[in-house]
């Protein structure tokens, strides 16, 4: 008989240990730790809002708060310019909701978190090509929504960086007396980005290599 009290008494404490444990582990409800995430989003303080959203992401995974947390975690990561962060953040979102109905943005903000690493035109332009990459998938699959509208907008502005960092190695290789690289830079512009207002030099620059290399000039 005092086995069994005593049995009871230690499967009584190891459960309200338990209990104890999962209070101090879920100390605050999935709706708390999303109003302080928001508030904390609200009052730019980004770096206390990541650590409530992901709380509630490992606490409650299955909450109808976890999409809206996993989501704002990445504009927090936006806002911060921690741009590869975001662009993890956002991409998983895609790949996990596709059918989200925030698809359109998740996709604008990728891009976005790219243009904003876009670099002066006499340097590398990776970013500014991923940036239209994106760019144009969310206008191809949602041309009608007001995030391609915008993604519109950036595009023009990719392309003008791309086309002006053409024109800039061009014109490096043509005062460097390589004509066939110049060229290949200048008709780049004239095939690819018809309607920059390069384009214009370009047109003359590429006549002007051409001549030089009907002359036996390379």
């Amino acid at each position: 008989m005092k086995q069994t009290i005593l049995g009871i008494c230690l499967i009584s404490l190891l459960v309200c240990s338990g209990c104890a444990w999962f209070q101090t582990k879920g100390e605050k409800s999935a709706n708390e730790l999303i109003s302080d995430g928001m508030t904390a989003f609200e009052k730019g303080k980004y770096r206390k809002a990541i650590e409530s959203f992901e709380k509630l992401k490992d606490w409650y995974p299955f909450s109808k708060f976890a999409i809206l947390a996993e989501l704002k975690k990445a504009d927090a990561h936006y806002h911060l310019e921690e741009y590869e962060e975001a662009v993890f953040a956002y991409e998983e979102f895609e790949s996990l909701h596709p059918r989200n109905e925030a698809i359109p943005y998740v996709i604008y903000q990728i891009g976005l978190c790219h243009f904003e690493q876009t670099d002066t035109i006499d340097r590398d332009q990776t970013a500014a090509q991923r940036a239209l990459d994106i760019f144009s998938r969310l206008v191809k699959k949602f041309p009608g929504d007001s995030y391609a509208a915008k993604a519109r907008e950036r595009i023009g502005q990719c392309k003008k960086n791309l086309a002006e960092h053409e024109f800039y190695v061009g014109l490096f290789y043509y005062k460097s007396k390589h004509y066939k690289a110049a060229l290949g830079r200048f008709q780049m512009i004239l095939s690819s980005y018809p309607d920059m207002p390069v384009h214009k030099d370009a047109v003359r620059y590429a006549g002007l290599c051409e001549d030089v290399l009907q002359q036996g000039n390379n």
